[in-house]
């Protein structure tokens, strides 16, 4: 009778912190909509989305977020460009090339890498990544490819983490089936493993999307910080996270309101990217 009392509790209490999750995005949910929808609903969806200029202290205040939304992409496909390819490699080698020797040094370091507070690596991109963008491409090195670079980096412990436990927990007779029918070790783990594992390594991509998307303080010392259409790669750019951060700290009225509602849409685009991905996670289950 005890042992069944307990049992009941702690159903209760994993029910309480299961639901606890659903409650905070609800509550995000509510607070960032409410905030935002009535700004845009006054000032326009089409002219806050397709605005190209962001001018709020001007007379009449110019509120367009398209430099930012273009900005926000650009480096968020850089860093995907840069970090998806390396985070799969580095994971297939830890998890079916790697000694035991190396892995023991490896596998921490990339640990480490995902505990870093995100202004040292601004900090670290400052200090050394813009002076060799500056060198190559001119200007103030503070642009598009720094920031692309620096989130590339960023998302690498997300990417790497959670695609090698995907290809570790592809079964071993996947492989050996591979191996038995002629093929290589490289071949089997290429056509074999690494397809068995994508539902995963997909998942991995995500989560690094939505961390490239959401980076602020790093992007903030690199991007170049200019509300202004992309002019190239070699350009400074703002996001629409560092938009925010930048001016909401003396912001008031109308553009309070129109940094609440760039939230809102910061918001409602990370749910649709996540909503895209997660639909083609399903359809390719599925096949």
């Amino acid at each position: 009778m005890k042992s069944k009392s307990i049992e009941n509790f702690m159903k209760i209490v994993f029910f309480i912190s299961a639901t606890m999750s659903i409650i905070a995005i609800v509550l995000i949910c509510i607070f960032i909509f409410a905030g935002g929808i009535p700004f845009i609903q006054e000032y326009g969806l089409k002219n806050f989305l397709l605005g190209t200029e962001w001018k709020p202290n001007n007379t009449p205040s110019s509120f367009g977020i398209l430099p930012m939304i273009l900005g926000s992409i650009y480096v968020t496909i850089g860093a995907i460009i840069i970090g998806v390819p390396i985070g799969i490699l580095t994971a297939t080698y830890l998890a079916k090339f790697c000694n035991k020797k190396i892995y023991k040094f490896l596998k921490p370091s990339i640990n480490l890498m995902a505990g870093i507070p995100s202004i040292v690596y601004g900090f670290f991109a400052l200090v050394v990544v813009v002076p060799i963008i500056r060198n190559i491409f001119g200007g103030t090195g503070m642009n598009i490819i720094t920031a692309s670079i620096l989130l590339g980096i960023m998302i690498l412990p997300t990417i790497i983490n959670i695609s090698e436990a995907s290809i570790r927990a592809v079964p071993r007779s996947y492989y050996e089936g591979s191996i038995a029918l002629g093929a290589s070790h490289e071949k089997s783990i290429l056509s074999v493993v690494l397809p068995t594992a994508k539902s995963g390594i997909l998942s991995s991509i995500i989560l690094g999307i939505g961390r490239a998307i959401g980076e602020t303080m790093a992007v903030i010392l690199v991007a170049g910080n200019q509300a202004r259409m992309p002019a190239g790669l070699a350009k400074g750019i703002r996001t629409l996270t560092t938009n925010i951060v930048i001016e909401m700290a003396y912001a008031a009225d109308e553009h309070r309101q129109a940094l609440i509602a760039t939230a809102t849409i910061l918001f409602a685009f990370i749910l649709i990217i996540n909503g895209i991905f997660l639909t083609i996670k399903r359809r390719t289950n599925n096949g």
